[in-house]
C-alpha cells in the first residue's frame, strides 16, 4: 500500500523575495537568512527552483523564499524555462504572508518594474518595495524615480554590504499575521535525492508530491539549488531534499553547474537518509559508485533507485538479471535495497517509502548489549577469529555505542589483529540479526586495557585502565 504523502503547512508565516532577473534577490536573501543558501551570480536567471530558509528577526520566525527572477507578462510558450520559473514565483506569491520585491537601483526604473508593481497590486498581499545596490550614501539619490512606479515607500538596502537590512527586517516582521503559539514539531527525517545531472531527480520528487514543486526541463543542470520540501509521510515529518546533478570532477565546465554539485555533496552531510538516482537504461556507472562510496563512508542510509524503467523493453525489463548485473559490477553495493521506478508513469514507488522506513528503522536502531553479546557468541562459535603466529585472539564482548548511523564496539585482546576479512563477517551477522538494511553499521575494535604511554618514572603514572565507562560494562565489572 502507497505511503500517504501530504505537503506539511508551515506553522511560521511565509515572507517570499521576487522581481525582475539579476536584481540582486538572492543576495539579499542570503543575507536574510544569515547563510549562504542560494547562489549567487553575475549571470541573470541563476535562480530557477523556490529556495525556502527558516529566518528570524528580534525573536520573530518565518519561512523566506528566493524565487527565479520572473517579468510580469506571459510567456509565449508555456513550456518554455522561463515561463516555468514564472509559475513558480507566482506561486510563492500567492502562498506568501509578505511579499519583499527588489527593484535595482544600480539600472533604475525599467518598464518590467512598473508592470511588476502593477502584479503586486492584484495579489493583495502586503509588499515591501526594496531598491537593492545603494552601495553609498552617494547612491540614495538614486531611490527617487522609484516612486514614478507608484510605490509610496521605498527601501533603500545594499545586500551586498548590509545596507539598511535592519530596517527592512523591521518591516518585514510589522506586515506578519500576529504570533500563534504552536506546539513544537519532532525532528523531521532528511532524505535527499543524489545522483548525476538529467537522472530525473526532480522528476522523482514532483511525481511523489502529486505536484510541480521542482522545474523539470530536457537539457541537463536544471536544477541548481538544493531545495528542501517539509512533507507528512503517514502523519510523520520528513524533509524531502531535491539537489543539483553531479558529474565526475573535471567534466563540469560550467561554474553555476560546479557550484550546485558542491552544494549538493554538501547535503550528503545533513541527511538522515539518501536514495541514489540511476539512470536504468545505463545501469550503476562508475560516477553513481563514487556517489554511493561517498554517502556509505558518510554514514548515511542509502536506498538504489533504478529511475527510467518505463524505457527498458523487452528482456530489459526484467528486475532479476538488473539486480545481479548491479551485484556482479559492484559487489559492495550488493546488499543495498534498489528498486526499479519510473518517474514519469509511477511504476515501482508505491512500495518506497515503506522501504525507507525500514533503513531509517536500521539507521536509528538500538540493539541491546545482552542480544549484541549473543550474536557475538554465535558468530565465535560457528567462525572463531583466526590468530596468527600461534597467538589466539579473544572477542570478549560487545556493546552499541553510536546510533544514527549505528556503532557497534567489539573489545578484544589483540584488537590490531582482526583481520578485515572477520571484521566484515561480523558486521554481517550483526545486520543479519538486527535486520540492518542500507545502513553502514560501523563496527569498531578496541582493547579491553590498553597501554597508556608511559611517562619519566618520577611522574609515578605508569599503567592507565581504559575501561569501558558504559553502564552495562560498569555491571559486568560488579
Amino acid at each position: 500500500m502507497a505511503a500517504r504523502i501530504e505537503m506539511a503547512p508551515s506553522a511560521l508565516p511565509v515572507v517570499a523575495i521576487v522581481g525582475r532577473p539579476n536584481v540582486g534577490k538572492s543576495t539579499l536573501f542570503n543575507r536574510l537568512v544569515r547563510a549562504r543558501r542560494a547562489i549567487v551570480d553575475d549571470t541573470p536567471g541563476v535562480t530557477r527552483d523556490q529556495v525556502a530558509v527558516r529566518a528570524s528577526h528580534e525573536g520573530r520566525g518565518f519561512v523566506c523564499v528566493d524565487t527565479g527572477g520572473f517579468l510580469a507578462d506571459t510567456p509565449r510558450d508555456p513550456e518554455a524555462l522561463a515561463a516555468l520559473v514564472r509559475a513558480q514565483a507566482l506561486a510563492a506569491i500567492e502562498d506568501a504572508d509578505c511579499v519583499v520585491c527588489v527593484l535595482d537601483g544600480a539600472a533604475g526604473l525599467a518598464p518590467a518594474d512598473r508592470d511588476t508593481v502593477r502584479l503586486l497590486a492584484r495579489a493583495k498581499k502586503p509588499v515591501l518595495f526594496v531598491v537593492n545596490k545603494i552601495d553609498t550614501p552617494g547612491h540614495e539619490l538614486r531611490v527617487a524615480e522609484f516612486h514614478a512606479a507608484g510605490i509610496d515607500r521605498l527601501f533603500p538596502v545594499s545586500a551586498a554590504h548590509a545596507r539598511g537590512i535592519g530596517e527592512l527586517l523591521d518591516a518585514v516582521v510589522a506586515c506578519l499575521p500576529a504570533d500563534v503559539g504552536t506546539e513544537p514539531e519532532p525532528a523531521a527525517t532528511r532524505l535527499a535525492l543524489v545522483g548525476r545531472p538529467n537522472v530525473g531527480k526532480s522528476s522523482l520528487l514532483n511525481r511523489l508530491l502529486g505536484e510541480t514543486r521542482a522545474l523539470v526541463a530536457p537539457e541537463a543542470g536544471t536544477t541548481r539549488d538544493t531545495t528542501d520540501t517539509p512533507v507528512r509521510i503517514d502523519g510523520r515529518p520528513w524533509v524531502l531534499i531535491d539537489t543539483a546533478g553531479i558529474r565526475r570532477r573535471g567534466r563540469a565546465s560550467d561554474p553555476l553547474e560546479r557550484h550546485g554539485a558542491v552544494r549538493a555533496l554538501g547535503v550528503i552531510e545533513r541527511a538522515d537518509l539518501l536514495c541514489v538516482v540511476l539512470d536504468a537504461t545505463e545501469g550503476m556507472t562508475d560516477q553513481d559508485a563514487r556517489l554511493i562510496g561517498r554517502a556509505w563512508d558518510a554514514g548515511r542510509g542509502v536506498v538504489l533507485l533504478a529511475n527510467k524503467w518505463d524505457l527498458l523493453r523487452g528482456p530489459g525489463r526484467d528486475v532479476a538479471p538488473f539486480r545481479r548485473a548491479i551485484a556482479a559490477a559492484h559487489p559492495a553495493f550488493a546488499g543495498l535495497p534498489i528498486l526499479c521506478v519510473s518517474a514519469h508513469t509511477g511504476e515501482g514507488l508505491a512500495g518506497l517509502f515503506g522501504v525507507l522506513a525500514q533503513v531509517e528503522r536500521g539507521y536509528r536502531v538500538t540493539m541491546p548489549t545482552p542480544e549484541l553479546n549473543r550474536v557475538l557468541r554465535a558468530a565465535v562459535a560457528a567462525h572463531p577469529p583466526p590468530g596468527r603466529d600461534g597467538r589466539p585472539i579473544r572477542l570478549f564482548y560487545v556493546t552499541q555505542t553510536g546510533s544514527a548511523p549505528p556503532e557497534a564496539t567489539v573489545f578484544a585482546s589483540t584488537p590490531a589483529r582482526v583481520p578485515e576479512a572477520y571484521r566484515r563477517y561480523l558486521r554481517t551477522r550483526f545486520c543479519e540479526a538486527f535486520g540492518l538494511v542500507g545502513v553502514p553499521l560501523r563496527v569498531r575494535f578496541r582493547a579491553r586495557r590498553e597501554e597508556a604511554v608511559s611517562g619519566p618514572r618520577s611522574g609515578g603514572r605508569g599503567r592507565r585502565s581504559s575501561r569501558p565507562t558504559t553502564a552495562a560494562a560498569r555491571g559486568r565489572r560488579r
